[in-house]
């Protein structure tokens, strides 16, 4: 008897150390963490940006990685793991909408999303709305398959092609709203990293056609995806960028700030916070002053010379006349006293610094 207990107490814990032992990341046992490079041809045709990272990351130790995707190496002319999701000519909202993801999930069951998606969206006007939209129904089909799931999700890279001038600013716009929305969506369990592709990417160097990265484009690409990876790969959370922190265009305004005065709570104060020949980025900030907190926001404000509004972030914005009306979406409209949010849009014109009114619901 006991001899029989001595032996079934050995085999249990010979199956707790093997478990300990597939536990910890850094043991031999450890299965690979799986990640999973997302996104449109910039990621995949062939986006040797990928073949740099794997590199990068396999000289800094991180060797127990899995890149995974159901499509297929496309050369890149140096040995890497080159699994990913990048579909040329890919929208990220067509791929919302027909639900692809899930079936790449389901076939691949990555750990960590890297994912550059919405060039296409951008070239062909999609809102920015819309196009975040879309990442939220994707992070939300990552979190169904993973729950744990990292997802390092890029402002993108600049594009000015010779077909679309207004593309370069519609960049600009999507790439301001992406904190705001990552810091909305991010949870705990599941945290969004925004990485800046966008800052110090050159498309005159940087790509050969304006679009896509060339040899520089992609040593930049992969420069930017290591950090932030190789944090999380460590067992980190890397620090977003603020959701007020805003792409650069060509020059910036040293327009003054408009305030109003407060209504049930809610103050609001309006800049232009970058100019450049036929229009400009304008930015309001919403507080609650009061000392209650409050629900909703709602704020008003009307141009002087003409302006109108082409594109919006992190707000509902509607213009009548001269009349800006901008609403609160769901994520940030609940504010406690002293909390803020801020949104952005794009406009036509000279841009000024209208007088902005708040009111709180």
């Amino acid at each position: 008897m006991r001899w029989r207990l001595v032996s079934t107490v050995s085999a249990v814990l010979a199956l707790l150390a093997a478990s300990v032992a597939l536990a910890l990341p850094g043991s031999a046992a450890a299965a690979p963490v799986r990640i999973m490079p997302l996104g449109d041809s910039i990621t995949g045709s062939p986006g040797c940006w990928r073949a740099l990272l794997w590199q990068q990351l396999q000289a800094g130790g991180y060797t127990n990685i899995d890149f995974v995707g159901t499509q297929a190496p496309q050369g890149c002319s140096v040995p890497y793991d080159g699994d990913g999701e990048g579909h040329g000519g890919a929208l990220v909202t067509a791929v919302a909408d027909q639900n692809q993801l899930v079936g790449w999930l389901d076939a691949t069951h990555p750990d960590v999303v890297l994912m550059h998606f919405g060039t296409n969206d951008v070239w062909s006007n999609r809102s920015t709305d819309t196009i975040l939209a879309a990442y939220s129904k994707l992070v939300d089909q990552m979190r169904a398959s993973n729950p744990s799931m990292r997802v390092l999700v890029a402002q993108i890279i600049p594009m000015n092609p010779s077909t679309c001038p207004e593309c370069a600013q519609r960049v600009v716009a999507l790439n301001a709203a992406i904190p705001g929305w990552a810091a909305g969506k991010t949870t705990a369990a599941s945290p969004i990293v925004v990485v800046d592709q966008w800052t110090g990417f050159n498309t005159a160097t940087d790509t050969g056609d304006g679009v896509h990265p060339n040899d520089s484009g992609n040593q930049k690409m992969a420069a930017r995806w290591y950090p932030p990876l190789a944090q999380v790969l460590s067992g980190g959370v890397p620090t977003s960028p603020s959701p007020t922190t805003r792409s650069p265009s060509p020059s910036k305004s040293t327009s003054p700030s408009a305030s109003s005065v407060p209504s049930g709570g809610c103050a609001a104060t309006y800049k232009v916070t970058n100019q450049w020949p036929g229009g400009f980025q304008g930015e309001v900030t919403v507080r609650n002053a009061g000392t209650a907190a409050i629900k909703g926001w709602t704020t008003r404000f009307t141009f002087t010379a003409g302006e109108t509004v082409s594109q919006a972030w992190n707000a509902t914005v509607t213009q009548s006349g001269a009349v800006v009306t901008a609403a609160n979406v769901a994520w940030n409209g609940a504010l406690a006293p002293n909390a803020s949010a801020t949104y952005g849009f794009i406009g036509t014109g000279t841009g000024g610094t209208p007088a902005v009114t708040c009111s709180a619901s």
